[in-house]
């Protein structure tokens, strides 16, 4: 989509194709692939125009101003995220300019289309890729041995390499965040060179207590108690500190109880709120089935955890399991 060498105009390189459905529930692979998008268009033209567009705003009316090619022939890249909560009228809209762009890819314009791949806007979705649009399934991992592969995958990824033994144990330390995985893999590539063996990720954790504890958090707000518990006692055994983990809780109530009930896209809350995209599209995805007098059970556990493990209990660890059974009780509460 933008400058091949000797053409007078911006237009899409061999590799770049002009309309690109990103289908499936997993935010994590799917930012990554509009990234990568984005990523290849600024690497033939950095000059690339590239535009978020907020379909809770956007009208028909405005689009053919987007999809026309500017006086100057620049690349342009539209994102077009959670197509499937467009209107009836926006979808079509957005699917006849998307089909236009594939029969004219000399246009200068990629359009990236996210949507979750089910029954709602399916009519956008089945439309895309009847025209012709590079389509990358990005499904949520629910077998093991496909969470095994990521994690290998991304380790090959930052240049290292690791078993399949080693990637188990890192999902059993880190869980199952697909965005909190690539980060420590990355991370355990750096710090070793590429040789991630398992005293690797013992000592990973142990200098990183923040890792653990989030992980611990993110299963208590989601009502999991199994896996916090579990998570919770992996922490402890490697030998992170309580003080991080009753922190990690505290945040995790305080992001939920900030997002709830705002509205907007994850872009325009994180604007609001001062909080990273993906810290705001978590504590959305977390707050569902929460109430506010939940939250608020849930913050005076959190409060209490950290003034016992902060020096008012003789055991520590039991006060963070206290505190892991009462907020996920306090998700019951109406």
């Amino acid at each position: 989509m933008c400058d091949m060498p000797g053409s007078a105009a911006s237009s899409p390189p061999a590799t770049l194709a002009p309309l690109h459905l990103v289908l499936g529930d997993e935010s994590f692979l799917a930012g990554r692939v509009v990234a990568d998008v984005i990523a290849a268009a600024r690497a033939a033209d950095p000059e690339c125009d590239v535009r978020e567009l907020d379909l809770s705003q956007l009208t028909p009316g405005a689009l053919p101003e987007l999809f026309s090619p500017s006086l100057f022939a620049e690349a342009r890249v539209l994102v077009a995220r959670d197509a499937h909560t467009a209107g009836k009228d926006l979808a079509a809209a957005l699917l006849k300019h998307g089909t236009a762009l594939a029969k004219d890819p000399s246009s200068g314009i990629v359009l990236v289309v996210t949507h979750l791949g089910q029954a709602r806007g399916k009519a956008l979705s089945d439309g895309l890729k009847k025209a012709g649009a590079v389509t990358t399934s990005v499904a949520k991992l629910t077998k093991q041995r496909d969470k095994v592969t990521f994690v290998r995958d991304e380790i090959r990824r930052a240049g290292g390499k690791a078993s399949e033994e080693v990637a188990s144990l890192i999902l059993d330390a880190v869980g199952s965040d697909l965005r909190e995985l690539a980060s420590v893999c990355s991370q355990l590539v750096a710090d070793t060179g590429g040789r991630v063996d398992a005293e690797a990720v013992r000592q990973y954790h142990r200098g990183r207590a923040d890792v653990s504890g989030f992980t611990v958090a993110d299963a208590v707000m989601v009502g999991d108690t199994a896996g916090a518990l579990e998570a919770l006692r992996w922490a402890l055994t490697i030998g992170v500190d309580p003080v991080p983990i009753a922190d990690a809780l505290a945040d995790g109530v305080r992001s939920v109880a900030r997002v709830a009930g705002a509205r907007g896209s994850g872009y325009q809350l994180a604007s609001t709120l001062g909080m990273p995209p993906w810290k705001v599209e978590r504590a959305q995805r977390q707050g569902r089935g929460w109430s506010q007098a939940g939250l608020a059970a849930a913050a005076r556990a959190a409060a209490v955890a950290n003034a016992d493990v902060k020096g008012g209990a003789d055991d520590r660890n039991y006060a963070l399991e206290r505190a892991v059974l009462a907020i996920v009780s306090a998700r019951e509460v109406r």
